[in-house]
């Protein structure tokens, strides 16, 4: 089927709807009775039928026009939103390139890296919106190698190869714990004391997995799991309530504000992640973006000073 009407003739049918008159909606939109009754004519012939009963006093809609217009608003604000969208994107002038950062980011970095960078980014009188793109680590580097994030901070990817990873710091992973738990009384936690625990970790074929993996297999009494689980968020309600201990990287216990959770390095041996920024090679950044990069640099030595 092929479309011969716009959304100008969309918006003279609203009118004519909402008034009830093709003078009044002649008046609104600026243009000519006559050019009001073409648009409407365009949009009836290519309907095949009525869309108003049209008489010397009033102008009714039929039950074809009731019928059109919601979708008619809706293919119009549909169409507003993506104009706004491709204005936010569009990079045919250095004005609108400067408009918006965005930053692709794994949720649990934000409190202790992003959320400080920002703070401090927007202390210098930076007026640039920031879009945040939160996912896990290979959406992060998926949004980058596409184009659509400026940078990201995530941990290596295991899903895409070409990027440009700058190592921030290293973030340990750490026995999380029911306060009141054993373990929890002790300053340190040995993988070997995880043996007899209710494991929780999380899903195979990710990056903090296949660590995890390689130092339990180094163990005399290799611990083995009790739940395997996608989400972070998950494993830490569970841990609230009692269920078990779970292996999570520092930078997702550390800012939890649930009282009733506890946490302790693991040792024997000590297993890291890399965090780092992503970017595209040879990716030219512009002043805004590259100076949030700089406080995000900045506030990683902090964080790893000072947690």
């Amino acid at each position: 089927m092929s479309i011969n009407f716009d959304f100008r003739d969309l918006e003279t049918f609203l009118a004519v709807k909402e008034l009830e008159s093709f003078h009044l909606a002649a008046e609104r939109l600026g243009m000519s009775q006559s050019g009001v009754t073409r648009r409407i004519k365009k949009l009836e012939d290519f309907l095949d039928t009525a869309l108003f009963d049209r008489s010397t006093r009033r102008v009714r809609p039929t039950l074809a026009a009731k019928r059109l217009e919601p979708r008619a608003q809706a293919m119009l604000e549909e169409a507003v939103e993506a104009a706004r969208a491709i204005r936010d994107e569009s990079v045919a002038h250095e004005h609108q390139r400067m408009a918006i950062i965005t930053v692709a980011t794994v949720p649990t970095f934000v409190p202790g890296v992003l959320g400080r960078a920002l703070s401090a980014f927007r202390g210098e009188g930076f007026n640039t919106r920031v879009r945040i793109l939160d996912a896990n680590a290979n959406e992060v580097t998926e949004h980058v190698m596409e184009g659509e994030a400026d940078f990201g901070i995530c941990s290596i990817s295991i899903s895409r190869s070409g990027e440009v990873f700058e190592t921030l710091f290293d973030d340990p992973m750490v026995a999380t714990l029911p306060v009141g738990h054993p373990l929890a009384a002790r300053d340190v936690v040995t993988w070997n004391d995880l043996a007899d625990e209710a494991l929780m970790l999380p899903a195979r074929a990710t990056g903090n997995r296949l660590l995890i993996d390689d130092a339990m297999a180094t163990q005399d009494r290799s611990p083995r799991w009790t739940f395997e689980i996608n989400r972070s968020t998950t494993m830490l309600h569970l841990v609230a309530e009692g269920l078990g201990v779970a292996v999570l990287p520092r930078t997702i216990v550390a800012h939890h504000p649930d009282a009733r959770i506890a946490w302790r390095p693991i040792v024997e041996p000590e297993v890291s992640r890399p965090i780092g920024l992503v970017t595209r090679p040879n990716q030219t950044s512009r002043s805004a973006a590259t100076r949030l990069k700089e406080l995000i640099r900045k506030t990683s030595e902090d964080y790893t000073r000072h947690g």
